[in-house]
């Protein structure tokens, strides 16, 4: 890659950037926050992600050698700061979000490297439910329309492919649509035939004895009863990347859990001793506030943006040499 080439990308990735985060501040009411890169073990504050992946931690010479974790998300440590802050209804806040997930399988699309838009937002209590979802939804996707309009606009030979409007289907229905089909590949075939979905209801256990994916217990919540008859509260939005054919996740998100819905979800994971975390307990105890979050992959939406095909491409991670010299081959080079 020569310099000017590599200035280019690396004006468009910023460029794509700070329009996308410009309307979405705008659209959910953000404040942006500074956020932490590491968290101590034992608060339950870190995110589990699918519950088997191995967090990067540390001892603290200066904390008696209690130990550390570099973050997987920010996902409940969002809550916690909006009861600090005292956030009321209806405003948020918004942080760059980085972490290291040493056990991601390279591909185009995942790399150690993870960086992120994490974003929380404060709710009342009756607004538990899939129209204050699809609301935060329409937000975020009309942030991306508007985004990829400009991108277009600046760089003309990048097409705008979003259509006009996302569409929303639960997992459930996922499968009478697609039988036979795993969850990765029922996205795939969404994602083809509708541009971009929203599929509600991941987490929990389907009609056919599996979740759609694996969610934690302790954020989104995945098993209260919605308005539509089916189970969950959260989500991801998928778009179809026309450069790799594939479908693309940029977002995972939710209403998050309430006390109930917490110890049910312990329960049903088979963990109920993360209750005693101070984190959980605060939350059975009613102290933190209902919310709705999640997190919005920078280089994800960069690549799609780009319409690059390779995460490496908009991102600085940790490639072999033998990846960066056969993507070369391909004509494609990692920065």
């Amino acid at each position: 890659m020569d310099y000017h080439q590599l200035l280019e990308t690396e004006w468009a990735i910023a460029f794509v950037k700070e329009r996308f985060e410009k309307h979405l501040c705008y659209g959910l009411n953000l404040l942006r926050v500074s956020s932490p890169i590491a968290v101590l073990e034992g608060k339950g504050i870190n995110d589990d992600l699918n519950g088997f992946e191995r967090p990067v931690s540390f001892p603290v010479k200066s904390l008696g050698d209690n130990r550390a974790q570099v973050v997987h998300s920010l996902a409940k440590w969002k809550r916690l700061r909006l009861m600090q802050m005292g956030m009321p209804p209806g405003r948020g806040i918004i942080t760059d979000m980085r972490a290291l997930r040493p056990d991601e399988e390279y591909t185009n699309l995942h790399s150690v490297y993870v960086d992120q838009w994490d974003w929380e937002q404060r709710i009342e209590e009756n607004e538990r439910g899939l129209k204050r979802l699809r609301e935060c939804v329409n937000i975020i996707y009309k942030a991306l329309k508007d985004t990829e309009k400009e991108v277009s606009s600046r760089y003309p030979d990048i097409p705008s492919v979003l259509p006009e409007r996302i569409f929303f289907i639960h997992s459930e229905e996922l499968i009478k649509m697609y039988p036979g089909l795993n969850g990765k590949e029922r996205e795939q075939e969404a994602a083809r035939e509708y541009g971009a979905v929203f599929i509600i209801g991941i987490g929990g256990e389907l009609s056919n004895g599996v979740a759609h994916d694996l969610r934690a217990p302790d954020y989104d919540d995945w098993s209260s009863p919605n308005e539509d008859g089916y189970m969950g509260l959260n989500g991801d939005i998928i778009v179809w990347h026309p450069v790799l054919n594939c479908a693309l996740e940029l977002s995972s998100m939710g209403i998050r859990v309430n006390p109930e819905a917490l110890v049910r979800q312990l329960t049903l994971r088979k963990c109920e001793q993360r209750a005693l975390l101070p984190y959980h307990s605060m939350l059975i105890k009613g102290m933190m506030p209902e919310s709705v979050g999640g997190g919005i992959g920078q280089s994800r939406v960069c690549m799609f943006m780009l319409k690059k095909r390779h995460i490496g491409e908009v991102q600085v991670g940790i490639w072999s040499d033998e990846q960066r010299e056969s993507l070369a081959l391909e004509g494609v080079e990692l920065l």
